[in-house]
């Protein structure tokens, strides 16, 4: 009896679940993140604490998302230092994901893709920016914004082709040398670095 009630309801919810749409298509209607009552409530437990922020009061809203395919890919390039794009309209983005080389164009699929060292590029009409990132992730979101987190990038221009060489055979002699793992995994991580700044430079 408690089998067939059970079977019951959860055909119940699927067919309702399936008549819903499984992703929204406009953003959500998000009350406001202070009422009255919380502000009242809030000073009479802390009168001498200012009022808190919340994201949704400085965050800039989502772009809806496009009836027809974009012509332009909003980028927001970001390091936890600064934001290299804010919002910049591209025609497309390369990015090294740990899967290889992956493009970036208006409408793509929405994706979350890993980031290993290499060269994210930028385009924009006849004009390409390189980017040197040491890792991080893509975020592709359904309204023609990716969002790209990394730990640290630099312009490929500002490195010197010497200095890289020098790095990936230092890194590789430390590598053939440790004696602990700690020692190794550093020493790995300096020869994956340089080795990618190397093929990035044309240099292997």
């Amino acid at each position: 009896m408690w089998r067939r009630q059970i079977i019951t309801k959860t055909r119940a919810v699927c067919r309702a679940s399936s008549a819903s749409r499984a992703f929204a298509d406009k953003p959500a209607d998000i009350p406001p993140p202070v009422s009255d009552a919380f502000k009242d409530a809030f000073k009479k437990a802390a009168p001498n604490l200012q009022l808190p922020k919340f994201p949704s009061q400085f965050m800039k809203p989502r772009p809806p998302v496009p009836g027809t395919l974009p012509t332009k890919l909003t980028v927001n390039f970001v390091l936890p230092y600064k934001s290299e794009m804010d919002a910049q309209e591209v025609d497309m983005i390369i990015v090294p994901a740990t899967t290889g080389q992956m493009g970036i164009l208006p409408g793509h699929v929405p994706t979350i893709a890993e980031l290993k060292p290499g060269i994210m590029s930028v385009h924009e009409g006849s004009e390409v920016k390189q980017f040197f990132v040491s890792g991080g992730f893509a975020f592709v979101h359904p309204n023609s914004v990716a969002d790209v987190t990394v730990v640290d990038a630099y312009p490929l221009d500002v490195f010197d082709a010497e200095e890289v060489k020098r790095g990936l055979a230092d890194f590789t002699q430390k590598s053939a040398a440790a004696t602990t793992d700690s020692e190794k995994a550093e020493a790995e991580i300096g020869v994956q670095v340089h080795s990618a700044l190397s093929a990035a430079l044309g240099l292997s």
